[in-house]
């Protein structure tokens, strides 16, 4: 009799859980928006692995860098004042040039640092092309409250199937702050306004940004994993009362929020500080960061032939402790129609499954299974309230369970215990004396 070795390295565990985003995410557009602050932070060349690490799987990666603390050095060190209006540098033709010098600088800096590849990997060294160019034309901002904002500019247009086609090229799309017009004037514009529009144009799938948090911190110093665009707005509100508008949460909270209303699904955004943050974000079950989202991204719906495997997945552990009856897959798929999932990023994190009686008026909750982590939400009682509205709809009034391990739970929701005779007549024929299942029922009507 040989024993198998059922533990599993962090490493086995990570693996198994981020295979099913790495399918996910294959082939899928993302805007990473980049500020002058993250890239003069010791983790940004970690920052860089990692994007050419998503760009290796086949992630199509539009890259938006920012300069804002780069050119104030620059002008700091030649005493040259460049004010601000409304958030946005007043661009005149000294700083001008200084922000092209700052620009130009990061911009050969980056495409330097993907040029090495994927750092400490045998594909250290891998061809990455790294594509820049005219893809924006600015405009001027012109004249706001009587200043004049000089050469600071905002987008024209942005050559969208150029990009596109670089995409599907392979290459990497690399942009900067400063783009010129149809004059041939240079403009500054902001790293925000260049990746949102980027995002909108592109009918991106993600726009990624970072802050030195990790991500938008509440009032009790927890992180909000997500956020609703009117949530964001409010968050964003309050930056503005404290005259935090412009830090790097104001300016990524303005831009995604935008994005969201123009129809990007989701938005990132990451503290530049942690190392491995982006993939922590996108390819762990429930991220690390702060997520803006156009619906909430986990829902529940009635299950398809799509979802076998997932369901799967939930209940066979479950099944080996004996606290579920064993399903075959081939019984899942002749009663798929019965079950209803909880979905997060096209993950099944819950199912359970409604069986009617409908002769004697009432139904089976059964097979009821809660991802291990997500177990500490209100996951089951979502579940519980979806069957009990389906019995409803269709002419029943009672649901019964029958359970080994968690008659507490069900009592809580308004079960109570009653004997076998209580069963439908199907039911009490196949009732297994010798899992002795405590047999509890609730009305709904």
């Amino acid at each position: 009799m040989s024993l198998v070795n059922t533990r599993k390295t962090p490493l086995v565990k990570g693996f198994r859980q981020s295979a099913p985003y790495l399918n996910a995410h294959v082939g899928k557009t993302m805007i990473i928006m980049v500020g002058g602050e993250a890239i003069a932070d010791p983790n940004f060349a970690n920052i860089v692995s990692d994007i050419a690490l998503l760009h290796s799987l086949g992630i199509h990666i539009v890259m938006v860098y920012g300069a804002r603390p780069q050119i104030t050095t620059l002008l700091e060190q030649q005493h040259y004042d460049s004010p601000y209006h409304k958030g946005i540098r007043i661009t005149d033709t000294h700083s001008l040039e200084i922000a092209k010098q700052a620009a130009g600088q990061l911009q050969l800096d980056i495409t330097a640092r993907f040029s090495m590849g994927l750092n400490n990997t045998p594909m250290a060294g891998s061809q990455i092309n790294v594509i820049s160019g005219n893809f924006i034309i600015a405009q001027p901002l012109g004249i706001d409250d009587g200043i004049d904002f000089c050469h600071s500019g905002k987008i024209r247009r942005i050559n969208s199937t150029a990009i596109a086609n670089q995409l599907k090229q392979g290459s990497i799309v690399l942009l900067g702050p400063i783009a010129s017009s149809v004059t041939g004037e240079c403009f500054n514009l902001t790293s925000e306004e260049i990746a949102t529009q980027v995002a909108i144009r592109l009918q991106a799938d993600k726009l990624i940004g970072f802050c030195s948090e990790q991500g938008v911190i509440d009032n009790n110093n927890d992180i909000i994993s997500e956020l609703l665009p009117h949530d964001a707005e409010q968050v964003l509100q309050q930056l503005i009362d404290n005259d935090e508008q412009q830090s790097g949460t104001g300016r990524f909270l303005r831009g995604a929020i935008t994005a969201c209303h123009a129809g990007v699904p989701r938005s990132h955004l990451l503290s530049y500080k942690q190392d491995g943050a982006v993939i922590q974000e996108l390819f762990s079950l429930d991220g690390i960061g702060t997520q803006i989202v156009m619906s909430n991204a986990e829902k529940i719906r009635r299950a398809d032939i799509n979802d076998i495997g997932g369901i799967l997945d939930l209940i066979q552990p479950l099944e080996a402790e004996g606290i579920l009856v064993r399903r075959s897959r081939e019984q899942l798929e002749r009663e798929i129609t019965l079950f209803s999932v909880i979905e997060l990023d096209n993950l099944i994190i819950g199912c359970a499954a409604l069986y009617p009686y409908p002769d004697e008026k009432i139904a089976e909750m059964a097979c009821v299974a809660i991802h291990p982590d997500f177990r500490d939400g209100d996951r089951g009682v979502l579940l519980l309230n979806k069957l009990c509205q389906q019995a409803r709809d269709t002419g029943l009034d009672k649901i019964f369970v029958l359970t080994t391990r968690s008659v507490h739970w069900f009592r809580e929701q308004g079960f109570y215990e009653c004997d076998i005779e209580q069963l439908p007549m199907i039911k009490k024929d196949l009732y297994n004396y010798q899992r002795r299942s405590k047999i509890l029922i609730m009305l709904i009507r």
